[in-house]
């Protein structure tokens, strides 16, 4: 008896202990911020520096333009308990004594920084990133000597997620430190860079390294959606979570970009691998921002890949650069210019095109309805050069869908293909009426190591449309003695490119 009391007693106690445990996790919320400030008094010394050390001058000129971005925003979260019982009779016991599981709502803080750049009279302009400043609902600015401008103070002038970039506005009568913005096309790897900014909350950090790659693109960013035109200086200079917005600066003190990602490990820290946007690129934004209101940018109409070696040696041309239209849009600004499908576009106006990212860049810092030249390669190596009235690019523009995919003809390039029908239309999902399918291939074949797989849909082979083997065989007859690679257009799970073979 006495055992039954003690052991009555002891699940008295456990289960009252399993109640008050739930009921105060519930109901605590757990702060995960990291706050930066000192939790000793913090000691402001004035900015000094060596003039043998120009890092110091830098610093000193730059720090007071630099300002530390503190933005709320509510989340709603629903709360779900969890039961160390399956057992009914348990479940409706404790929750008798837990709130209702309805959606709890919660602020959040984001950190960042920002740089004023510009002054119109009593308004201050402020670039940051769209990341910094997305869905908040109030925004704190505050300065190196700490004051600080917050509510009906701050203004989002406006923002634009295709680059990352956000302009904030301040007013004041009283001076501010307005910085200098350079020319990011004049930077070289291996310059110096200086990243300014509030990591983790610590204001007016200055850290130094150099410019470790340009043109960085093909970013992926997590659970975030990143910007899509990527065009990214890559430093060294440390970057950590609260830089984001922040300056990055050359060794003459101008603006040469805006710190905006970083390539780290799980514990989010820096690792020597940061990215910020090319302070052009943010510049072009900015001005349509403030005389505009919203950002506006040129429309082309074709779909592109890039140029790899065995392309540019098909087409004639001394090394890999520009974009290969694979796809023309039907009516869009290219079409009614007259651009082909399977042309390889290595200008625009007197401007070299590097790559795709190169491409796409150069075309949205043009406007609506402006009129651009061409400068187009075919794959006979010819040259010609179109004009072409750009359209309005729209951001839905960017998400493109559709499938494709196909009697027998094996012993070219280690490949099997089939004329497309119904059947397997059906089996590949696909959307396309002409051209062949590839049902087999060799892995040891020409065909797999130049980068076809089975399911590609092949519609043209250099000149020849594909619309069915007789098409296809035409092409083998043809090409198959060529010592030079031969572009084959596919398309593979609705996304047209081409893939140069050698015979």
């Amino acid at each position: 008896m006495k055992r039954l009391s003690l052991l009555l007693g002891g699940s008295i106690i456990f289960f009252t202990g399993i109640v008050v445990g739930i009921v105060m996790t519930a109901k605590l919320q757990v702060d995960n911020r990291v706050y930066a400030e000192n939790p000793v008094q913090e000691v402001r010394q004035e900015i000094k520096f060596d003039s043998k050390n120009p890092f110091a001058k830098i610093a000193a000129d730059v720090i007071p333009g630099v300002v530390n971005i503190k933005a709320t925003k509510k989340i709603k979260r629903k709360i779900e308990y969890f039961f160390p019982f399956e057992d009914p009779f348990f479940k409706k016991f404790f929750r008798e004594f837990m709130p209702p599981e309805h959606p709890q709502e919660y602020e959040t803080e984001v950190l960042g920084s920002g740089f004023i750049f510009k002054k119109d009279k009593d308004t201050y302009y402020l670039l940051t990133n769209h990341h910094v400043v997305k869905d908040v609902d109030d925004i704190i600015v505050t300065l190196w000597d700490r004051r600080e401008f917050k509510g009906d103070e701050v203004k989002i002038a406006g923002k634009d997620q295709l680059t990352d970039v956000a302009v904030l506005s301040i007013k004041t009568k009283e001076k501010l430190k307005v910085l200098k913005l350079g020319d990011s096309d004049k930077i070289n790897v291996g310059d110096w860079s200086i990243a300014v900014g509030n990591p983790f909350g610590f204001n007016g950090t200055v850290t130094v390294g150099v410019i470790s790659a340009l043109g960085r693109s093909h970013l992926s960013f997590g659970r975030e959606q990143g910007p899509v035109f990527q065009n990214f200086i890559q430093t060294d200079a440390a970057i950590n979570p609260g830089n984001s917005g922040g300056p990055l600066i050359n060794i003459n003190g101008d603006v040469i970009g805006i710190n905006s990602a970083i390539f780290t490990t799980m514990v989010r820290g820096n690792i020597g691998i940061g990215f910020a946007i090319p302070i052009n690129t943010a510049k072009n934004v900015a001005e349509q921002i403030i005389s505009k209101g919203e950002v506006k940018r040129g429309y082309l109409g074709v779909v592109i890949q890039e140029v790899d070696a065995d392309i540019a040696k098909a087409y004639g041309l001394e090394k890999p650069m520009g974009a290969l239209v694979v796809e023309v849009t039907e009516d869009g600004p290219a079409d009614k210019a007259g651009v082909k499908e399977g042309e390889i576009i290595i200008k625009v106006n007197d401007y070299e095109i590097k790559n795709v990212e190169d491409l796409r860049l150069k075309i949205t810092s043009y406007f609506p309805d402006e009129k651009i030249k061409l400068t187009l390669v075919n794959e006979d190596g010819k040259k010609r050069v179109l004009e072409v009235k750009l359209g309005e690019l729209k951001e839905e523009m960017f998400v493109k869908g559709g499938v494709e995919k196909k009697e027998e003809v094996r012993e070219w390039l280690g490949i099997e293909v089939k004329t497309l029908d119904k059947d397997l239309k059906e089996m590949y999902r696909i959307e396309e009426n002409k051209g062949v399918l590839i049902v087999s291939i060799d892995m040891d074949g020409k065909g797999y190591k130049a980068g076809l797989r089975e399911g590609d849909l092949i519609y043209r082979i250099g000149k020849i449309q594909i619309n069915n083997t007789d098409d296809y065989k035409k092409a083998k007859q043809r090409y198959e003695k060529h010592t030079k690679p031969i572009p084959f257009f596919i398309e593979r799970q609705g996304v047209k490119r081409v893939i140069a073979v050698k015979p």
